[in-house]
């Protein structure tokens, strides 16, 4: 199929401003970069608004196998598409659009189900490449390949994404509200929405009142439950929380002799319905599986921890208790359906916060 295509730097490589990871853990450097046009089946986006996630930070600091450097890190995004590729039919010049992380090709038996949102056509992976020919759409004015992180790269004016990590949403939508639903905001909702199905009257116990936490927080509210406890070492986490619906606050460090999985124990007479860890912390993950309520408990996992770390758990516990314990990406949202549902219910006022 020939593409319209409308604007004059259409097909054309286009020069820009980025943020340059150099070296693991080291100071960015805004540099002048070389964007390609978009090949089949990809979108060149103008970035207008974009926020730092602690995944970046937690990448941008690994060195190998998983730091890859040099790189454009950002993966949370709201823009305008600026050129499109062949192929594409849903997004055209000016739309504007969220690319996420997680892709939703809408073909494969992943995408096609209501049980999974891990499209199995384009997997999830930490990749520096564009997802259908492994290259990158990036380089430096020395001609020198740099990498692509979370198949976003929004840490630049312009980045090139594949359609199956773009949605289009209403133009009337904030973009610098818009772009908190392209990872973390959308994230903490859909787990406590879509994950974990949190049930009306219930009971939340959330590790870590970041953006996702805080989603998790605004998720359980509108799903409603009752008493939503926020766990975190800052106290002025607590003030920020309540706008969110967080009913109770334990601060980490302040258990005298106690873990926190034991306060939480005696505040909820046995346990919570739901526990979110929302840090990326194996302790952290543990205590929310030691506090979640015997019987039909959840834990669910939303925290980055770094790779190759191990959870331990007692098997006979986990035998015997009856608890469930899973992680999931992206809260278990499906992209392109469940963004415009949150961009809706934002608009319409039903969402009442967003970080």
């Amino acid at each position: 199929m020939e593409v319209k295509q409308s604007s004059t730097t259409a097909g054309k490589p286009i020069r820009c401003r980025a943020a340059v990871a150099r070296t693991a853990g080291e100071a960015l450097t805004i540099e002048e970069v070389i964007v390609a046009p978009p090949k089949p089946y990809e979108v060149r986006i103008r970035i207008i608004c974009t926020s730092l996630c602690q995944s970046d930070i937690t990448f941008w600091k690994l060195k190998e196998p998983h730091g890859i450097f040099p790189r454009i890190f950002g993966h949370e995004a709201a823009g305008i598409v600026e050129s499109v590729g062949e192929g594409i039919e849903e997004v055209t010049e000016g739309d504007i659009v969220i690319p996420t992380f997680l892709s939703d090709c809408g073909e494969c038996v992943d995408c096609i189900s209501k049980k999974s949102n891990q499209c199995s056509k384009y997997p999830f992976e930490i990749s520096p490449w564009m997802h259908r020919d492994g290259t990158s759409r990036f380089t430096d004015l020395e001609g020198e390949t740099l990498y692509h992180f979370a198949y976003v790269s929004s840490f630049s004016e312009y980045t090139v994404v594949d359609i199956s990590h773009v949605t289009k949403i209403d133009p009337a939508m904030p973009p610098n509200k818009a772009c908190l639903l392209s990872c973390g905001v959308s994230t903490g909702v859909g787990a406590a929405w879509r994950a974990a199905n949190v049930e009306p009257g219930s009971t939340v116990v959330i590790f870590g009142l970041g953006a996702i936490g805080l989603g998790v927080a605004e998720g359980a509210r509108l799903c409603g439950a009752t008493r939503i406890i926020g766990v975190d070492v800052n106290p002025d986490k607590y003030e920020i929380g309540k706008k969110f619906g967080i009913t109770d606050f334990v601060n980490s460090t302040s258990c005298a002799n106690k873990s926190v999985s034991e306060v939480i124990n005696g505040m909820t007479n046995g346990g919570a319905d739901y526990c979110f860890e929302c840090v990326g912390l194996t302790s952290l993950m543990e205590e929310a599986f030691a506090c979640c309520r015997k019987g039909w408990g959840k834990t669910v996992i939303l925290g980055l921890e770094k790779p190759g770390q191990q959870l331990s758990l007692n098997s006979l516990v986990v035998l015997h208790s009856g608890k469930t314990l899973f992680g999931t990406l992206f809260g278990g949202l499906k992209p392109k359906s469940d963004i415009p549902l949150l961009v809706k219910r934002y608009m319409d006022k039903v969402i009442e916060n967003l970080t």
